[in-house]
């Protein structure tokens, strides 16, 4: 990560009378990076987005985009930002090409340099064969497009996507996330959603809501959180008994003949279990790790209301 992420947040929140909506929130991203914002329909994404965007004040924390406090200075931070909501500020009645010069117009691209922008925006997300129809006549996910060209026409640092491929059939997704992959070249880019695969395919790193709060950031696929869990198949059967008084060892289950799945409390009780296995004479024969994908993640912190 660069020195100065282009954006920072920081204790973001938002009441709404006594209910909290968002709290708590904070993330950097940096050129380059692709953060995903996961969480179930109304754990307050769309909400953290808009504040992050400016369209909504926040309650309490901060939000800096490239170098500037979004809350001191909104217009110097909004020339680096560029936002796709969840429904897009489209004009049906205009043309593609005349709704993005109007998009540049309003994001301030001087005269000299419009016309460019526009073509450069047109390019970037395939949008040059139906530039000149109307955008109430395009589907879905050209629409989409659309929107996106938008909140790139001004070449921002930074650009959030609200639910980039809702409503999209599969084929309309895969272009949609190829997209993103590529706008990481020359940006960062932020973008919500709740379908796991889509995250997971496409983010360096994920941010997980839950009834508003933030429960977790990492990686797409981990094992960097909670306990190691590991598979071991012996030679010499133990017993769980043996298993479970090893130190470190907090829970034991079966998994086949002479197989044993343990949950860890720590990786640093992995060396001690492998010390443990030679001076027994257990005859080790294989120890795997158990890596914890991010579906096993996201039900472990968004199953029950423990954060409501």
């Amino acid at each position: 990560m660069s020195a100065r992420p282009l954006l920072e947040v920081a204790g973001l929140g938002r009441r709404y009378g006594d209910r909290e909506a968002v709290r708590g929130v904070s993330l950097r991203v940096a050129r380059g990076e692709v953060l995903g914002l996961l969480g179930l329909n109304g754990a307050g994404k769309t909400t953290t987005l808009r504040m992050i965007c400016g369209t909504l004040a926040p309650s309490a924390g901060s939000v800096t985009v490239n170098g500037v406090d979004l809350l001191d200075e909104p217009l110097l931070a909004k020339q680096s930002l560029g936002y796709l909501p969840e429904i897009p500020p489209l004009h049906p009645d205009t043309t593609v090409i005349e709704y993005l010069r109007f998009a540049a117009m309003l994001r301030r691209v001087p005269a000299r340099e419009k016309s460019d922008a526009v073509e450069r925006a047109l390019e970037r997300c395939a949008l040059v064969d139906v530039r000149r129809r109307l955008i109430r006549n395009l589907s879905k996910g050209y629409r989409q497009r659309v929107g996106i060209a938008q909140a790139l026409v001004h070449e921002p640092a930074l650009i959030v996507l609200d639910e980039p491929t809702a409503g999209l059939d599969p084929q309309q997704v895969h272009a949609i996330r190829g997209l993103i992959g590529e706008l990481r070249r020359d940006h960062a880019v932020v973008f919500s959603s709740h379908i796991l695969p889509e995250v997971r395919s496409v983010c360096d790193r994920v941010v997980i809501l839950h009834h508003g709060r933030q429960v977790y950031t990492g990686v797409p696929e981990t094992e960097d959180r909670g306990p190691l869990r590991v598979t071991m198949q012996l030679a010499r059967d133990p017993g769980a008994d043996a298993l479970a008084a090893s130190p470190g060892v907090k829970a034991v289950e079966a998994a086949g003949e002479h197989g044993w799945s343990l949950t860890l409390a720590d990786e640093s009780d992995l060396d001690g279990l492998l010390r443990r296995a030679a001076e027994a004479d257990w005859g080790l024969r294989e120890l795997v790790r158990r890596r914890r994908t991010l579906e096993q993640v996201f039900l472990e912190l968004t199953t029950g209301d423990e954060a409501a």
